[in-house]
């Protein structure tokens, strides 16, 4: 088994391997051959690796620990169960959902940036009524003074059942029930 090297450290090689060649130059622990195997097929593995794992730094660190494991497994490689790249492959993503299954990259994604996630779900989950554009408050002549006021302080200035109750000195359960008379009253208009 050979170390495999870090990236950067690789350098272009114009020498090219049949796959036969390539495999038994890998097996041998030939450096020309692993520079080689990283720069043609690096950015194929990287692909699928990516697909699995969404985080670019992850991916990256995936990576390396895929030609890590080929390095060290080239050994066992046998051409006539697979092709070269249909092993490194397998090898790839089985080592992209080990990095996902892991307690780690679970822990990792629990830290994401508050702010951004803030931003996000104000963005897309930017939900205000207008009840003007509705039509509520022109429907609301047909209820009486009482359901108004209760209407009012409930579902326009946000006031809880309790605090409606408190606020206009009358009995929880005979606000809840002026309130859903004044509903059904607006859903016969409002369905008209």
């Amino acid at each position: 088994m050979i170390g495999f090297l870090l990236p950067v450290a690789i350098k272009n090689t114009s020498e090219s391997f049949k796959e036969d060649e390539l495999v038994r130059s890998l097996q041998s622990g030939n450096i020309k051959a692993f520079s080689h195997l990283y720069n043609n097929y690096a950015p194929a593995l990287l692909g699928i690796i990516s697909r699995i794992v969404n985080c670019k730094e992850s991916s990256e660190d995936v990576l390396q620990e895929t030609f890590i494991k080929i390095s060290r497994y080239i050994s066992f490689y046998d051409p006539d169960k697979s092709r070269l790249f249909t092993w490194m492959a397998k090898l790839a993503k089985n080592t992209a959902i080990d990095q996902v299954r892991s307690r780690g990259y679970k822990d990792s994604n629990k830290c994401d940036d508050l702010d951004e996630i803030v931003e996000t779900i104000g963005y897309h989950h930017n939900a205000s009524y207008n009840p003007d554009t509705i039509g509520i408050k022109q429907l609301i002549h047909v209820l009486t003074p009482v359901q108004k006021q209760i209407l009012d302080l409930v579902y326009f200035q946000g006031y809880t059942h309790t605090e409606a109750a408190e606020e206009l000195g009358m009995p929880i359960g005979t606000i809840k029930t002026r309130l859903r008379n004044a509903i059904l009253t607006l859903r016969q208009y409002f369905n008209n």
